[in-house]
């Protein structure tokens, strides 16, 4: 792939992760005009009002979380994310105002019940990447580092600290194309994902440092005894014991590319906003002065 122009760039952002952190961070001060809880969306609005004024994107999507007991990964493996409570009723109330709240701004709003907001997101990078596009994921979230490729970009927004695909190696010890394989190997508390028993980070990236990837660990397990890493010997059997728990936790860590959201260049442009649509959220949300200006001025 050749040099890509700065203009051929799309903004997909982890709607979800900043909508729970607006619901942790902001006041439980903000109501609205039916005297219900909206201090998250409050929070989520000032984040992507801030976004589109940074940024000045032109092609972006916001992709939430539908999935959160419906997710394919749930029919393969029961107990994924059980660790996770629910959102409250009035967390998923605020949800749906914040994608009203995108929609209205103009942009694409990605919301599935079968698949992940990452899903989504690996999926529009793909299909927008063969019309040259070049991707920023706006996203504190590791598991990202799978779909960044050479031009890509990964935006932890609220610390303000960007990365390519060498910062995933920086961060993790493991190249983008090694995620999926290392999160399988050493498990993700957060999502439930048990990994192998007794393999933990750092002897999950030497292993892939040396062998490449899951499947040739697999197949050359002969081996992994003779490898300089500590208790190499009982490495080599844990993987033998659970070999078959490894390749169905990658089935779990491997994010989707192949959904039908971004087929055509225009796929993800931003619309018009909508002016009544804003106008009638700030009533119904009651947001100050100070937000009402930034919404239209972004309309």
């Amino acid at each position: 792939m050749g040099t890509v122009s700065g203009d051929s760039l799309v903004h997909l952002v982890d709607g979800s992760l900043y909508v729970f952190r607006a619901w942790h961070s902001m006041p439980d001060e903000f109501h609205d005009h039916d005297g219900e809880p909206v201090n998250a969306v409050h929070g989520f609005t000032r984040f992507l009002c801030e976004l589109l004024e940074r940024s000045r994107a032109e092609h972006i999507a916001v992709a939430f979380d539908a999935s959160l007991t419906t997710s394919f990964r749930n029919a393969i493996y029961p107990a994924y994310k059980a660790n996770r409570e629910l959102p409250p009723p009035q967390l998923v109330r605020q949800f749906a105002l914040c994608r009203e709240i995108a929609a209205a701004l103009g942009l694409t709003v990605l919301n599935d019940h079968q698949y992940e907001a990452d899903d989504l997101i690996g999926s529009a990078l793909w299909g927008l990447r063969s019309h040259g596009f070049r991707g920023v994921i706006v996203s504190a979230d590791k598991d990202f580092g799978q779909l960044l490729g050479e031009f890509d970009e990964q935006w932890d927004f609220a610390k303000n600290v960007r990365w390519g695909a060498a910062g995933v190696f920086e961060r993790m010890g493991v190249h983008p194309h090694q995620v999926a394989d290392y999160l399988a190997l050493c498990g993700d508390a957060v999502d439930n994902i048990p990994g192998v028993p007794g393999i933990g980070a750092k002897t999950a990236a030497a292993l892939l440092a040396h062998f490449g990837s899951l499947d040739d660990i697999l197949e050359r397990i002969d081996e992994v005894p003779y490898l300089r890493i500590r208790g190499a010997a009982a490495c080599a059997a844990r993987l033998r014991e659970h070999a078959e728990q490894a390749l169905l936790c990658r089935r779990l860590t491997r994010i989707a590319l192949d959904i039908a959201v971004a087929e055509t260049a225009d796929a993800l442009s931003r619309r018009a906003g909508d002016a009544s649509a804003v106008d009638d959220l700030c009533e119904r949300i009651r947001f100050g002065p100070l937000t009402r200006t930034r919404l239209k001025a972004l309309i």
